[in-house]
């Protein structure tokens, strides 16, 4: 008799460590979510460097000789714009 009432706790009990297995995982899986977006973004540690813009291009072409003085001003006065 007593194995008889007992007998639909097996499965509930299986389906209640199903769910503790998810919740754990869940957890797991945003604490390494967090980690991730952390390390990512740009005030974490791993920031992407900041990218040269147009002018500075322009100087460095200048100094390396692919550009004219002439060339190197009109490139200012059009970025200025």
């Amino acid at each position: 008799m007593w194995h008889h009432m007992y007998g639909w706790g097996d499965g509930f009990g299986g389906i209640m460590m199903g769910i503790g297995l998810l919740f754990w995982l869940a957890v797991i899986a945003a604490a390494i979510a967090l980690v991730i977006w952390a390390v990512w973004t740009p005030g974490g540690r791993s920031a992407p460097s900041r990218e040269p813009d147009a002018l500075e291009i322009a100087r460095r072409r200048y100094a390396r000789g692919e550009i004219t003085r002439e060339q190197f001003e009109q490139l200012k006065q059009d970025l200025a714009r």
